[in-house]
């Protein structure tokens, strides 16, 4: 059985520690298993004691990244991948007195950057992924951490959009492993739940919501399927669902979030949870090809 999450951002962005304060009982109260805790910036809130409150509520905690314009690993100056390293590595910190498993994102280039690339020139980008990817991924396995490479659909990066891309881009790399996210997959993977057997036991973190990033289980994706896949490579970690308000100007505007996508915030969240509940229970039967 998979653990449920919801992420934060479902609700505010930047997260601080008066949201966390507000947010995480109501979240505790309606059943989440884990929160989803963005670092938009490293002192948006206080990692030791957000730790204590979420032990106090029994919650469990995952990190995820945020890469905006000026944090980049590929094609850019030196100063710009030495400041983008430290600012994993403080995600890293986090993660650990948290105690999520994960940092999870594109741990790669900022959101939104887009640029054409030849084969060859695809290559390269990988090859210098890897170099400066490398010591946050070891930073990140000696403190019993998984940095999670997120691909993104082709509007919000040119670099990986698809499992394949990112299996070729960092796998193997230690403390590396893949965040899938069903929004993204919906749009560049012919077969999402063949993707998540491609990806294996790289798998190191899931973000689900509906194909239009309302609640999960309010779409046409085959949550059946993809259950089974995840089944298959022995994922076991939560199902996190990760949406956004319309109603934060700077969010809405990055996550291009124009129209509401449930009743209310809370709605998204718990009847996603609900549905999210049913769909971990299904039998341990269900076909995974």
């Amino acid at each position: 059985m998979f653990s449920v999450g919801v992420n934060t951002w479902v609700w505010v962005s930047p997260l601080t520690g008066e949201d966390l304060v507000r947010l995480a009982p109501r979240v505790a109260a309606w059943g989440f298993d884990v929160i989803e805790l963005p670092v938009e910036r490293v002192d948006d809130w206080d990692p030791r004691w957000a730790a204590g409150l979420l032990e106090e509520l029994g919650l469990k905690a995952s990190v995820v990244l945020v890469m905006p314009p000026g944090r980049e690993l590929v094609a850019a100056d030196a100063e710009t991948v030495r400041s983008t390293q430290e600012y994993l590595r403080r995600c890293v910190d986090a993660a650990v007195a948290v105690g999520s498993p994960v940092i999870g994102g594109p741990a790669y280039a900022s959101v939104g950057r887009t640029w054409r690339m030849s084969d060859e020139e695809r290559r390269a980008c990988y090859a210098e992924l890897r170099k400066n990817l490398t010591p946050v991924g070891e930073y990140a396995a000696e403190r019993g951490v998984t940095v999670a490479v997120e691909p993104l659909n082709r509007y919000e990066t040119s670099l990986i959009n698809t499992v394949e891309q990112a299996v070729e881009a960092v796998g193997g790399i230690p403390g590396v492993g893949l965040a899938l996210d069903v929004y993204h997959m919906n749009i560049e993977e012919r077969d999402p739940a063949a993707a998540v057997r491609r990806a294996g036991e790289l798998v190191a973190h899931v973000q689900v919501c509906a194909n239009d990033r309302g609640a999960p289980g309010a779409d046409h994706l085959d949550w059946p399927a993809l259950v089974g896949a995840l089944r298959a490579v022995d994922y076991r970690g939560p199902l996190c669902i990760e949406s956004f308000t319309a109603h934060n100007r700077s969010i809405a505007t990055a996550a291009s979030i124009w129209r509401p996508l449930a009743a209310s915030q809370d709605l998204l969240a718990t009847d996603g949870l609900a549905f999210l509940r049913g769909l971990r229970d299904l039998p341990a039967t269900t076909p995974a090809e």
